[in-house]
Formats: structure tokens, sequence, C-alpha cells
């Protein structure tokens, strides 16, 4: 039986959001996760689903693609098949031909999972090494001690305050409050909070989001950033041991968090709020 290749429509994204949730592992924290969806969703629905390509088999949804920007799809493969040979090669297929519409032509990513079959299928297809992620996670079966400053809970009201700290964050950011209210309505948001730091003057130091793929399986940390304005003050480790803390609240067995390797602030931030590194990883590129 061969894999069909779709893009879900609307009212499909949740179905999408429950597969990724039933692949989450605590032995695999590199997979994507259902909050990786949620993340996007701040583009609005249809743009979410127009990102999104399934490969689906006997009606049964075994590898999910996020397009995550024009040249880079994220994959993300049932644990069951990571080494089928037909789902590699018809994956490998796919992404590579621009007619498949899944990629375009010229220079390219892919992000799969450590030891995924596609990933040698690639390699055949000239696909080489290209950036370097560092993976971590902290276990959340002890209790986790209360970082400090006063954390907020996002609420509508209250969403311009998370969205002016992201753009503070991230040079080149659009996220407004409009794009929280649209990401705060799509499903996976029903299993996530957004927390703010603040210091002790009241202001707005540093923002998270977090995503549980529900009780017993391990939690995102998606998006986390500090203001530019107030870095160096620990204000990251706090508000990732508050993320921490909220993952476990909603009852996820551990938190995890991807982020590039050369970003050495960040992999520090992360260990001194107690997550452990995992093997680092890569995604692969096409050259133009």
């Amino acid at each position: 039986m061969t894999f069909l290749l779709g893009t879900p429509e609307v009212d499909g994204l949740s179905a999408v959001a429950h597969v990724l949730r039933a692949w989450q592992d605590d032995g695999a924290p590199e997979r994507p996760h259902p909050g990786d969806l949620g993340w996007f969703w701040r583009f609005g629905a249809e743009a979410t689903a127009r990102a999104v390509r399934t490969w689906s088999r006997g009606g049964r949804v075994l590898a999910v693609g996020l397009l995550d920007g024009p040249d880079l799809v994220r994959l993300a493969i049932a644990p069951h098949v990571e080494r089928d040979e037909e789902l590699a090669r018809r994956l490998a297929e796919d992404v590579t031909d621009p007619a498949c519409g899944v990629l375009g032509e010229g220079e390219a990513y892919v992000e799969a999972p450590p030891g995924a079959l596609v990933r040698d299928r690639l390699a055949e297809r000239g696909w080489v090494p290209g950036e370097a992620w560092t993976p971590l996670r902290r276990d959340l079966a002890d209790p986790v001690p209360a970082p400090g400053p006063r954390i907020e809970v996002t609420t509508p009201d209250r969403a311009w305050v998370r969205a002016a700290v992201q753009r503070a964050s991230f040079d080149g950011s659009t996220f407004t409050e409009d794009r929280w209210r649209a990401m705060a309505a799509g499903a996976p948001y029903a299993d996530a909070r957004c927390l703010v730091a603040h210091d002790r003057q009241g202001r707005a130091v540093a923002a998270a989001t977090v995503w549980s793929a529900g009780p017993g399986r391990p939690g995102l940390l998606e998006p986390m950033g500090v203001h530019r304005d107030h870095r160096g003050q620990g204000h990251g480790r706090a508000i990732v041991v508050a993320a921490a803390a909220a993952l476990r609240e909603l009852g996820s067995s551990s938190a995890v968090v991807r982020t590039p390797s050369a970003n050495l602030a960040a992999v520090a931030t992360y260990a001194s709020a107690g997550f452990q590194r995992w093997p680092e990883t890569r995604d692969l590129r096409r050259a133009p």
C-alpha cells in the first residue's frame, strides 16, 4: 500500500496535533512537538494548515511535516516506522522534488529525527549535514523550586505585555497582540501557558510559552526570550525554571527544548535551570 501525501484542511489540524501528541516520548526530546504546531498558529489557522504536510497509509498518518518557512521542513515520524524503508524513500523523494509541493528549488533544510532512515536516503540524494542543534531535557518527577521573581500567566487582557516582551527579545520579531490571540485560539493552546517574568521594579523582563502534550508526556518550552535591556541579570534562568514548574502543573513528565548549538548563552541558561544536554543533532541541507 502506497503513501498518500496531503495537506489538511483547517478542521483537520486538531487531528494532526493529536497525532504529534501521541508520538512524544521522554527518550526522544528531539522530535517535533504539538507545541511547534501551536506556536506556528500565531499566523492563523489557515496559514498553519497550508504549512502542514501529512503522509498517510491506509488512512493512518505516519509522518507530519511542518513548513517552518519556505526553505525548511520539520519532519515528525511515528516511532514504529522511523526505519521503514518505503516511508523513508517516499519522504526523501517528496521533500527533494519541488513538484511534490513540499520544498521549492534551491537551498533547503530538513529536520528529521536522529536515527530515522529518511536521513540516510536524503544523504544518498546529496543532502549534507547542516546547522547543529542541542536538545535539552529536565525531568519533572520532583517539584520545581519557585524561581523568585513575580511570574504572570498571560490572559487576553494582558496579551500586549507578552507580545511586547517577545518583540524586545528577538530582533525582527513580528509577534503582536493579535497574533497572540490567533495562537491562543488554536487547539494546541488548550494545553499551553504563556508566562511573563517581572523584576523587582515591576518591569516585564522575560517571557516563555510552554506546551503540554498531555499527562505523562514531555512538554515543550517554545519560545523563551529575555528583554534586550535586561539581560545578564538571571531573568532567563528564572523564566525557564518557571516554565518547568508550569509544565509540571500541566502533568508533563519532563520539559524539553532545542536551541542552536552556536547559541552558547541559551544552552548555558537552560543548563543553569536544571536541563540536561542530550547529544547534538544536525539538520540536513541541500545546497543551492
